[in-house]
């Protein structure tokens, strides 16, 4: 009976241990400190939420493209640092208010995982906040800052379906790599969001 409950129990670190390192790394990004002291602040928050708000465990896709999940961070960093001057050059061009929108992106390929990711890396980036979300039609809202016409709108939700183009390559379970796939044979993607 302990045996069991010891395999249990590892088998629950196993599969906690991803939600773990992201809840580590974004403690680490919401503080914007990389140093021992973060991450050690950021393990004891994220074992306190995980063990004091249980919540049903999350099927991981069991998929990993390391090639494109190194591809992902340095295209994040690129998009935070050209978003931060994207959003400063905003501010101080006195002769014309930033305009805002909200905007829904439909979503192709989201499931509850890659749907979380699209949101958190598109809240990130300078410039785009998530301010809701429709889970079931898979539809994110957000408010974004820099748009004077339609083409601005139509660009901003390219780049919300580019994001999950590339989190779907990153770490997409097999079927949402597929269905990926398939859509660029067919040339789905240019009408969809524009260039990869």
């Amino acid at each position: 009976m302990a045996r069991d409950t010891r395999r249990h129990l590892w088998r629950d670190i196993r599969v906690q241990l991803p939600f773990l390192a992201w809840l580590v790394v974004l403690w680490m990004l919401l503080w914007a400190q990389f140093t021992v002291l973060s991450f050690l602040t950021g393990l004891v928050v994220a074992i306190f939420v995980t063990r004091v708000f249980r919540l049903p465990t999350v099927a991981l896709s069991g998929r990993i493209n390391l090639w494109y999940a190194a591809l992902f961070v340095v295209q994040f960093l690129f998009a935070v640092l050209r978003g931060a001057l994207s959003v400063t050059v905003q501010v101080f061009d006195f002769r014309r208010q930033p305009g805002t929108a909200i905007i829904a992106v439909p979503l192709r390929y989201a499931d509850d995982l890659v749907m979380t990711h699209v949101a958190v890396v598109s809240s990130l980036i300078p410039g785009s906040l998530v301010v809701d979300t429709d889970r079931d039609r898979q539809i994110l809202y957000l408010h974004v800052i820099g748009v004077r016409d339609l083409d601005d709108v139509e660009k901003q939700r390219a780049g919300v379906l580019r994001w999950e183009r590339r989190v779907v390559r990153a770490l997409g379970d097999p079927a949402q790599y597929r269905a990926l796939k398939a859509d660029e044979r067919a040339g789905v993607g240019a009408t969809k969001g524009g260039a990869r």
